[in-house]
Parts: structure tokens; sequence; C-alpha cells
């Protein structure tokens, strides 16, 4: 029924802000979290160069006492001369050859002793030890692979064994040849083993089985004082090879080709062994140079992890930024949207900005002390400004304990998903969901058309 009252004051309609003024400031926040991307991927961009930083210190260190090493070896080398025959069967000319044979029995032991050295802030994995490898060598099957008329350079023959970085050699490399003591010269004259090395000449000469002096196989031993960085492998060139190492080190990682049949892994360090067969790799006990034979696929060892990786962390914490963003600004707009104060955009972009502090507080501090104790430290800070600031804002204590709660719940949540490697993935997806259920249940009542609703 129309009111005729003549001093009745018609109902004045709403603005356009009043009615869309909720979601105006929805997608005013949606993009200050965007823009706040920018110095998150910065912050990612800083860590990443840390890391390389890292990088260049373990290089630098590593460069001057030694690099990751792998033993090739040792390795029998019998030089040949190939005879070239033309048509009617004369000699031609002679080419030069080598002939291949790798020990029946390898027997490696030895003591690594690992030590961490610094770059300025920066660790960096060192280690010595003594090994002993040592086995048998059957006298070399020359009528295998060696053609008939060929000639055998007997007394030319040598003992090989590859070394990556012969800077990591402590001292001088003695072999014991059937009881002889001898001396390793550097370098590897023939191709085929390894870029790198050492080698020992030897008198293959064979002795008529007459007499007493005739051996069917050769023993060896090898004494080699060794020095490198992050990692110690081997390959398992015995027909049967079998690996002791034990080291004070509490964190290894057995990795490569072969894992280690026994180990003992406890807080004073390690103890482990490994036998593996010349039919558990894909090369022959015995080849000449017409064939090439890569080793490097069967290599087998130990490295010396760091505990902690904290840039890896770090990394995988960034990739939640956004989330902690848009969910402390969602938190912030439900209050504004119940309270009587309003929140101004360059509130909402310096609460922003003290959550992508949060990053950089978490890279410096745990670049100092362990990731988990940083972790906490920055948390902290972050969660104690940002509820400050909150509960300034809306003058009230309640409020802003409501938004550092809110920061805590996700800081644990994140602290929990970072220390998952299998199951990170499923318990991020969860918390995730989760998370999203309680933001749909906190949104139903908002009121974001601004018009008053009930019934009359």
């Amino acid at each position: 029924m129309q009111s005729t009252d003549p001093f009745s004051v018609p109902p004045q309609e709403s603005s356009f802000w009043q009615r869309q003024g909720a979601t105006l400031k929805g997608i005013l926040i949606f993009i200050l979290v965007l823009a706040l991307l920018i110095p998150t991927f910065m912050i990612e961009g800083i860590i990443h160069e840390r890391e390389s930083r890292q990088a260049e210190a373990i290089s630098e260190v590593s460069s001057k006492w030694g690099n990751r090493q792998t033993l090739a070896g040792p390795v029998l080398v019998l030089p040949f001369e190939q005879i070239l025959r033309n048509d009617k069967g004369l000699e031609t000319g002679r080419l030069l050859k080598q002939a291949y044979f790798l020990p029946d029995a390898l027997q490696i032991s030895g003591t690594i002793s690992p030590e961490k050295r610094h770059r300025g802030i920066f660790e960096v994995v060192l280690y010595s030890g003594q090994l002993a490898l040592e086995g048998t060598f059957a006298q070399p099957a020359v009528e295998k692979i060696i053609p008939s008329d060929a000639i055998i350079l007997w007394n030319k023959a040598m003992l090989v064994l590859g070394i990556p970085d012969l800077r990591g050699l402590k001292d001088q490399v003695t072999l014991q040849w059937d009881g002889k003591g001898l001396v390793a010269d550097p370098g590897i004259p023939v191709t085929g083993v390894a870029e790198s090395g050492i080698h020992v000449p030897l008198d293959l000469t064979p002795i008529p089985a007459t007499l007493p002096e005739n051996k069917t196989e050769h023993k060896f031993r090898l004494d080699v004082a060794l020095k490198g960085s992050g990692s110690l492998f081997f390959t398992p060139v015995g027909k049967v090879t079998q690996l002791h190492l034990n080291s004070p080190w509490p964190d290894p990682s057995f990795t490569g080709a072969f894992l280690p049949d026994e180990k003992t892994i406890s807080a004073t360090g390690f103890d482990a062994s490994w036998k593996i067969l010349n039919l558990n790799r894909n090369y022959p006990q015995l080849w000449t140079s017409d064939q090439e034979q890569v080793f490097e696929s069967s290599g087998f060892g130990v490295e010396f992890l760091l505990p902690v990786d904290n840039y890896q962390k770090s990394t995988r914490s960034v990739k939640y930024a956004i989330l902690f963003i848009g969910l402390t600004f969602l938190c912030v707009f439900f209050i504004e949207m119940r309270q009587s104060n309003r929140v101004h955009p360059f509130q909402y972009a310096l609460i922003g900005l003290a959550l992508v502090i949060f990053y950089t507080l978490l890279v410096s501090i745990s670049e100092h002390i362990p990731f988990n104790p940083a972790y906490l430290i920055s948390a902290i800070m972050t969660v104690g400004l940002t509820g400050l600031y909150a509960g300034s804002l809306f003058h009230s204590t309640r409020m802003g304990l409501l938004v550092g709660g809110t920061l805590t719940v996700l800081y644990g949540f994140l602290f929990i998903t970072l220390q998952q490697q299998d199951y990170a993935l499923l318990t991020g997806s969860i918390g995730l969901f989760g998370i999203l259920a309680v933001v749909m249940y906190a949104s139903r009542k908002i009121n974001w058309y601004g018009r008053q609703t009930g019934v009359e």
C-alpha cells in the first residue's frame, strides 16, 4: 500500500560503491597478491644465487684438495704389434695395439676419514683415507684375443689404475707384484682405461713351464693414500670384486650401480661391504684396443652428505608463498567485512611484504644455524609482527590473535610438509583441501553486495 504521508522521505538508492564495494575490494586484493609474487620470484633468485655461491666455494676448496674420485682398475695392459700383410702374404707394416686383462679376484678395503672445511659461511666435505687393493691376475690368455702371428711385447706390459684427480694422491703409490716392490709412475700411456691415472711398468715375459719360477697367476697389492671431496667410487673390474669401507661419517649415501650387501650406520660412523661378480656388469674380462669398454656405468660407492640442505628446503617453502599471502589477505578481508574499521590497500601491501620477508629471514638465518631452528625463529618473527599489526588495525587484540593464529597454522602446515620426502605431495594436497574447506565455510555469510537481508 502506497504511503500518503507528504513528509515521508523516499528511500535512497545505494551507490555503486556500496553495492559492489566488497567485490571491488576483493579484486584489488587479488591484484595485490599477484603483484607481491614479483618480490617472491626475486627471493627465489636470491636462493639460487646463494646455491651458486655455495657450489663455487665447494669447487674452489675441492680443486685444491681433490675432487670426486672414482678408482678405475687395476687393469693389466699388454701391447702387441699386429703384422699387416698384402694379398701375397708379405709384411707391409706393423700396427701397435693393446690387450687388456682384468683381475680374477679383487679385494678393496679402506678407512675413510671425512672432515668439514669452511669457505666463508659455506661448509665443504673433504675426505682422506688409506686404500688397499689386492688380488690376482691370471697369466694373460693371449691366444684368446691376440692374433697368432702378432708380436707380443711382454717386456712392455703395465698395470694401470685410473684416478680422476691426481692431486688427491697423498703419497707414492706402491705395487707389490709377486712379492716384488715397485713404484708407480704418473699418467696412463695407453687409451681405453681412463683419462688420467697412474701406471707401473711390468715385464711379463713367460718363463718356461719346466722352471720353478713359472707362474700361472700373479698376486698384486696396491696401497693408495687418497684425498677427495663429495664422493668416493670404485669400478668392479674383478671377476669377483669385494669392497669393505668404514668411516666415522654418520651421514653416508650409498649410491651408484650397486648397493652394499651389508651396512651398519650409527652416530659414530658406518661400515659397509659389497660383493660384485663379473656377471653383474656389461664388459668382459679381456679385450683389445679395437673395442671400447665403458667402466663409468658400473661405478658404485658412497657420497659424504651434509645433514641438511637448507637451500633446497628454502626453495620448496617459497613455492607456497602465494598460498600464505592469499590466505592471510582473506583472513584480514573477512574480519574487515564484519568490522566497522576499513583496511587500506597500502596496509594490505605492508602485511604482504612482511610475509615475503619471512623467506629472506629463513635463507639468511639458515646459513648460520640448522634449518629447523631458523624456520622457527623466522616464523615467530613474522607471526608476531603480522599479528600485532592486524590487532592495531582493528583495535582488537582478539582479531590480532586470530590473524596470528591463522599464520601459525599455515607455518606449521608448511613445516610438516618440508619434513616429508615420499609423502610431501600427499600431505600438501590434503592440507590445501582442508584450507579451502575452511575458507569456503568462513565466506558463506559474507554480504558481498552490501544489501540488507532479512524477512519482513
